[in-house]
């Protein structure tokens, strides 16, 4: 990447629940934000290595990979983007930012980082709701999520260019809005549809009060359950984007946004 080219964000997958992602039919590979020459490797789940392959993204040129929570299917490919990403240690470089669970484990879950690839990199940071740190030019804030790992977090980057906010998985919760406000580009986790309601999940009508109360310039909906499969994406966002008149797109695996044009494209 040169400081010249286009900023953009990929999905590596859109899957969101045990149907999608376990039958892969969806993809589970995370997120890939390009930056200010940086790239950053949001929530690498199972096969993120091939999916970035697929997509023409390079995890040597990670600068950061961060991890939200520990579920398999935002952590489970974490050491392997780790082992890419520093020639198995052999060149330590790069840094993690994860939620407590994911380095440190709990009463009832192991770290999903092994002490192996903790050395692997320059630094691993975790990071509590609230809390912030500064990668290079990018200042990344952990944001609140209600969820069944109690101490999951989404991003927000606030870069030279634009305010990216990432929700995670989440359910509905007001005093989270404003951690969401101020984005030019805003991702929802929406795993359900209309009618389908979840204390840690998000649906469309979440979604629609989320992005009524934030207006950002551009909402991206992502991380799919089955059910929401079932219902046709693309009328969940038509949707979704006729009560908030703001532009929605659901994305799909390999999709490419710039988040400057809002364009979408594919790699080919």
């Amino acid at each position: 990447m040169g400081c010249n080219v286009e900023p953009k964000i990929i999905f590596l997958g859109t899957g969101g629940d045990i149907y999608t992602v376990g039958k892969q039919l969806l993809g589970s590979g995370g997120i890939i934000l390009q930056v200010d020459d940086m790239q950053f490797h949001i929530d690498p789940g199972p096969g993120a290595l091939l999916a970035a392959r697929q997509s023409g993204v390079n995890p040597r040129e990670n600068t950061a990979i961060l991890v939200s929570h520990c579920h398999l299917n935002h952590c489970n490919d974490v050491n392997a983007v780790i082992d890419a990403m520093t020639n198995s240690g052999t060149d330590v470089t790069g840094v993690v930012v994860a939620n407590r669970t994911v380095v440190n484990g709990n009463d009832d879950t192991l770290p999903a980082i092994t002490n192996f690839h903790k050395k692997c990199v320059e630094k691993v940071m975790v990071l509590d709701a609230g809390q912030r740190v500064g990668i290079n030019e990018v200042e990344v804030r952990a944001i609140s999520a209600k969820h069944t790992d109690a101490s999951t977090i989404g991003f927000k980057f606030l870069t030279s260019k634009f305010v990216f906010t990432y929700t995670s998985d989440t359910g509905y919760d007001e005093a989270a809005l404003h951690d969401y406000k101020e984005s030019d580009v805003l991702i929802l986790n929406v795993v359900n549809p209309t009618g389908i309601h979840s204390e840690t999940q998000l649906s469309t009508d979440d979604a629609v009060k989320i992005i009524n109360a934030v207006k950002p310039r551009m909402a991206i909906i992502t991380h799919f359950g089955i059910k929401m499969l079932n219902a046709d994406i693309i009328n969940e966002a038509r949707e979704i984007q006729k009560q908030t008149l703001v532009h929605v797109v659901a994305a799909k695996d390999g999709m490419i946004i710039n988040p400057l044009t809002h364009s979408a494209a594919y790699m080919k």
